[in-house]
């Protein structure tokens, strides 16, 4: 099976709210688990969407707030809507297309959606990550060269 065939298979995996998914195939075998991930902590009434069942809930005191891996979180704090972009894949993040060359992005910076805002390697490949969102980046939550993991929040976007 081919890397880019592992990642679609991620990608569904994600996209279909799955948990868990085992193939087997001759003599090997392919399994994949999603786990929850902290994203941001806040001592502040926060209401939050929850992603895939729509509803809100709201608190008074947050000490975390957690995320499945693979999805985008939205979380609304004093009106302000902040998004998290997340990690696609394991592997190595940069933040510029070589050492010597300037950021994709700054905090601060205003993004469109599809602009590409870093790169993960993984296996050799380099894969951009783009914004999903238009927005201002609020947080970068990764730095440059940093081993990440499937799901990962790399970016908070406003």
């Amino acid at each position: 099976m081919e890397v880019k065939e592992i990642i679609e298979l991620m990608k569904a995996m994600s996209d279909n709210g799955m948990t868990g998914f085992e193939l087997e195939e001759g003599d090997w075998k392919l399994s994949m688990k999603r786990e929850k991930k902290i994203v941001a902590a806040a001592q502040t009434p926060v209401v939050m969407q929850v992603p895939g069942q729509g509803s809100m809930i709201q608190t008074a005191d947050v000490t975390a707030m957690e995320q499945v891996s693979g999805e985008n979180a939205e979380k609304k704090i004093s009106g302000i809507s902040e998004k998290v972009i997340t990690c696609p894949l394991v592997g190595t993040f940069y933040s510029s297309p070589a050492p010597d060359a300037e950021d994709y992005v700054k905090v601060g910076d205003t993004v469109k959606k599809g602009q590409v805002i870093g790169i993960v390697e993984a296996m050799k490949l380099m894969n951009e990550i783009e914004s999903e969102y238009d927005g201002i980046v609020e947080e970068i939550l990764v730095k440059n060269e940093e081993t990440v993991e499937y799901g990962q929040p790399l970016f908070r976007i406003r």
